[in-house]
């Protein structure tokens, strides 16, 4: 079924993916709205979209998705026939401290937008053509063994923490939408991202910026878990391809092709930011406390911590069937993705310190100076 949105409601559009495809949208489409609704918690960042604001097809508001009314009255306003869903609580840490906030984004926040979609698409048939696309996550399928085969659309579901429960409870609400209503969903379940808006509580950007800033890197346990690294634009190409290509009812998987150790990654950017900052020894005025302009080395400081409660072994995704329904194939390898994201990271200083100061200082002393235990020599 070929379907062709036109104008957009992209719900967390200020977070990490949700303002990467809003870039990725607007630079490859030339027709209709994109109106951004995000409720600016920790993660959404509206500085993420500033070189957009002046483009007249893209719309920011600040609101909740889990405010029906408000929801409603948006899709009808802007007479919206799509709605990618990305707004979410996405850190497990975070859903191990305080899971009632991911209950309420994730499964009453998805189900506020459904009965809206519903109510303007379906029973009032307010527009021609209409699609709900959510955007998951490979975590609903739980851990992987190191001889098992990857994630497939039909492998049962076995969240392991309350994000990814809650997140499966989401996927589950979308898929009843669609065969109890007939509103038109499709959903796509990737694998761990990385790149540019990354914000600075996940591995690969924390170890970014703590290279810089010469602070310890925390690795959970003994860093031999296992991801699928994708790529946030190979993401976001991939949602596209879901949008226009996608049947009605159906899941993708989206991997990066990408299985790798935590403790794999944590090494590769000590590796990239010692070579970045050795060929432009400019940097020392800015990052001082580095190891490389102190005679180290940036693989000096790893510290293995505590592992965390229900922490998933390896995760895989076989996306088989996005390639063969949807021509979907990531670009990037993960050694020239890192690469450009550590790039990335060293060109937009001012971003990533504005975060520092707000949040990140106090998020990191508590999960890793004393919550999941202190720091213990590697195993």
């Amino acid at each position: 079924m070929k379907f062709e949105p036109h104008n957009l409601l992209i719900t967390g559009g200020a977070g990490f993916i949700g303002s990467n495809f809003v870039h990725h949208w607007l630079a490859n489409s030339h027709q209709g709205k994109v109106v951004v609704l995000d409720a600016l918690t920790y993660a959404g960042n509206i500085g993420n979209l500033a070189d957009v604001e002046n483009d007249p097809r893209y719309l920011f508001v600040r609101g909740d998705i889990c405010d029906e009314p408000a929801v409603g009255a948006l899709l009808r306003q802007h007479q919206i026939d799509t709605i990618v869903h990305f707004a979410a609580e996405s850190h497990v840490d975070r859903s191990i401290l305080g899971p009632d906030d991911f209950i309420r984004t994730n499964v009453v926040g998805t189900h506020s937008l459904l009965k809206a979609a519903k109510a303007l698409w379906i029973d009032q048939k307010g527009v021609p053509a209409h699609r709900f696309h959510h955007v998951s996550t490979d975590e609903v399928y739980g851990s992987l063994g190191p001889d098992d085969a990857p994630f497939t659309e039909t492998t049962p579901y076995a969240p392991n923490s309350p994000y990814s429960a809650s997140k499966a409870a989401s996927d589950h609400l979308v898929r009843a939408y669609h065969e109890t209503y007939g509103l038109h969903t499709t959903v796509t379940n990737c694998s761990n991202n990385y790149g540019p808006f990354h914000f600075p509580e996940k591995l690969i950007p924390l170890t970014i910026v703590n290279i810089l800033l010469g602070k310890t890197l925390p690795v959970y346990g003994d860093g031999l878990q296992i991801r699928d690294w994708l790529h946030v634009e190979d993401h976001c190409a991939a949602i596209a391809l879901a949008l226009q290509k996608g049947e009605p009812g159906e899941v993708y998987n989206i991997g990066g092709n990408s299985e790798t150790t935590n403790i794999h990654i944590v090494r590769t950017l000590c590796d990239l930011v010692d070579r970045q900052l050795g060929a432009h020894p400019e940097h020392r005025d800015f990052f001082p406390a580095s190891p490389i302009f102190n005679g180290k080395q940036a693989i000096q400081l790893i510290t293995h911590v505590r592992d965390r409660p229900g922490h998933d072994r390896r995760y895989a995704i076989n996306y088989s069937k996005a390639a063969r329904s949807l021509g979907y194939s990531p670009a990037r390898d993960i050694r020239s993705g890192l690469a450009s994201t550590v790039e990335w990271y060293l060109q937009q200083v001012d971003w990533w310190q504005g975060l520092l100061g707000r949040d990140y200082a106090t998020w990191l002393e508590k999960n890793y100076d004393g919550q999941f235990g202190q720091p213990r020599q590697a195993p």
